[in-house]
C-alpha cells in the first residue's frame, strides 16, 4: 500500500491566510493525472481552480464544501505516482495565459503554487495528456460543480441563492430551468433569524474597510454638473467606425476624466505610508473599479491606465469588470490600486460618501445621470445632470487640492473642448 502524502494549502497570493472549499472535483479513489483540477478554492480574494501537485490516487479529502481551511493545512492526501516537476516556460506560459483554467504550481514563479508534500522526495515528472483541464460534465453531488458564469449571472438577475437549488440535471447539477423555477416558486415561511458566516471576500471587505475608516480621517466634496455634452460626446464616438461594437458607458468617459485630472493634481493618487512615514506619490494610476459581484463587492483595477486612450480604456474597463462579476478576478487584479472609483448611479443613487479603499488617496463616486431642469444659455432646459462625490485623504489631500481635481474633472465631464486649456 502506496504511503499517503499530503498536499497542503499553499498561500494562494499576496499573504492571504485562509481559503473556503468551493467544491471538490474529485473524489476519494480517484486516479488523478498531473496539473488536474482537484478543487476550487475562494479567497478573500479571488476563485481559484487547484491543480493536482502529481499524478495518483486520491487518498483522503481532508475538508468539506463549504469549510474554511488555513495557509499550510493538509489538503488532500495522495497515494502518490508521479512528478509534479512543471519546467519553467510551461509555468509561465501557463501564467499568463488569459484562458488557462488555472495557473501552473511551481513554487519558484509563482507565490504559493509550489505545493509542499509531507514524506518522501518529490516525484518524477509524467506527460500531459489532452483534455485534462476540461471541467467535467458530472459532479459527485449538486453542490461539487461551481455553475458556470452564464447559469450564476442568471442566478444574481433573478436573485437566487444557487445554494437552495436543487438540480436536475446529470448527476444533480442546476439548470437554467431550475433557477427559473425557483425564482418564481412561493416564498417559504421566513426564518426570524439567519446567521452567515463572516468569510471570504464579505470578511476581507470589513476588515478593509473598518481599517480606511478609522486610520485615514475622510473628507467628501460634492459638485453637480450638466453632462449632456459628454453624453452626446458618447454617443457620436459609439456610431464612429472606431468604436463601432465597442461597449463605451459614461463609466468609460468618467475613468478617462479621472486620469487626466490627476495628471493635474497628483497628490490625489499618493499614498500614506505610516511605517516609512513617507508620503508616497505614484508616476503612474492603477485605477480601481467598484464592482458588485455574487461574491460581494471587488474593486479590480486597471493597471497604467493613465497610458491608455479611450478605446483601449474602455476595452480594459468591459473585461476587467466582467472577469470581477464572473469571479475570475486574480490577486494581482485586486490589489495595487492607486485611485478608485465606483459608479452607484447604476443603483439610481445621486450621491454619496464612499470610503477610502485603504492604502488610496481619493475615490470618486459618480451618480446617477437626470434629465432636470438646468441653466442653459441664459434660459432653463432639461439637460443631463450628474453629481460627482470626491471623498479623499485629509493627511495627504488638502481642501485646496480636492477642490481643483473635482472642478477639473466636472469641468471635462461638462465640456470635453476644455481639455484642450488643460494640456
Amino acid at each position: 500500500m502506496s504511503e499517503l502524502r499530503d498536499f497542503r494549502l499553499p498561500d494562494l497570493g499576496e499573504g492571504l491566510t485562509e481559503s473556503e472549499i468551493v467544491a471538490w472535483r474529485v473524489a476519494v479513489g480517484d486516479t488523478v493525472e498531473l496539473n488536474q483540477i482537484i478543487a476550487e478554492v475562494e479567497t478573500a480574494k479571488a476563485l481559484v481552480e487547484l491543480p493536482s501537485p502529481f499524478a495518483g490516487v486520491i487518498g483522503a479529502l481532508y475538508a468539506e464544501p463549504g469549510q474554511v481551511v488555513q495557509v499550510g493545512a493538509p489538503l488532500v492526501g495522495f497515494e502518490a505516482e508521479e512528478s509534479a516537476e512543471v519546467p519553467a516556460q510551461d509555468a509561465e506560459a501557463r501564467s499568463q495565459a488569459p484562458d488557462a483554467a488555472a495557473p501552473v504550481q511551481r513554487e519558484a514563479v509563482l507565490v504559493g503554487y509550489g505545493p509542499k508534500i509531507d514524506g518522501g522526495s518529490r516525484p518524477r515528472r509524467k506527460a500531459r495528456s489532452a483534455g485534462w483541464l476540461e471541467r467535467p460534465d458530472t459532479a459527485h453531488d449538486s453542490r461539487s460543480h461551481r455553475p458556470a458564469p452564464p447559469l450564476r449571472k442568471l442566478a444574481s438577475d433573478l436573485g437566487v441563492d444557487l445554494d437552495a437549488v436543487t438540480g436536475s440535471g446529470t448527476g444533480g447539477l442546476i439548470t437554467r430551468d431550475d433557477v427559473r423555477r425557483h425564482a418564481t416558486a412561493p416564498p417559504a415561511t421566513a426564518a426570524r433569524e439567519t446567521r452567515t458566516p463572516i468569510q471570504g471576500v464579505r470578511k476581507l471587505t470589513a476588515q478593509a474597510m473598518v481599517a480606511s475608516a478609522f486610520t485615514a480621517p475622510h473628507a467628501t466634496e460634492f459638485l453637480t454638473i450638466d453632462v449632456t455634452p459628454s453624453m452626446e460626446l458618447r454617443e457620436r464616438l459609439k456610431t464612429s467606425s472606431a468604436f463601432r461594437g465597442e461597449r463605451l458607458t459614461m463609466l468609460t468617459v468618467v475613468a478617462k476624466a479621472v486620469c487626466l485630472a490627476a495628471a493635474r493634481t497628483p497628490v490625489v493618487n499618493s499614498r500614506w505610508d505610516e511605517k516609512a512615514d513617507e508620503i508616497v506619490q505614484f508616476g503612474y494610476i492603477n485605477l480601481g473599479i467598484a464592482a458588485a459581484t455574487p461574491r460581494g463587492l471587488m474593486v479590480p483595477n486597471v493597471k497604467d491606465a493613465q497610458g491608455l486612450d479611450l478605446l483601449s480604456l474602455a476595452r480594459a474597463l468591459t473585461a476587467l469588470v466582467e472577469r470581477a462579476r464572473e469571479g475570475k478576478s486574480t490577486p494581482a487584479e485586486l490589489g495595487g490600486g492607486t485611485i478608485s472609483i465606483t459608479n452607484i448611479g447604476v443603483f439610481g443613487i445621486d450621491a454619496g460618501t464612499p470610503i477610502l479603499n485603504p492604502g488610496e488617496a481619493a475615490i470618486l463616486a459618480m451618480g446617477a445621470v437626470r434629465r432636470a431642469p438646468w441653466e442653459y444659455h441664459d434660459a432653463v432646459a432639461l439637460r443631463h445632470v450628474m453629481t460627482l462625490s470626491l471623498s479623499f485623504d485629509h493627511r495627504l489631500v488638502d481642501g485646496s487640492e480636492a477642490s481643483r481635481f473635482l472642478a477639473d474633472v466636472g469641468t471635462i465631464l461638462s465640456d470635453p473642448g476644455m481639455l484642450l486649456t488643460m494640456v
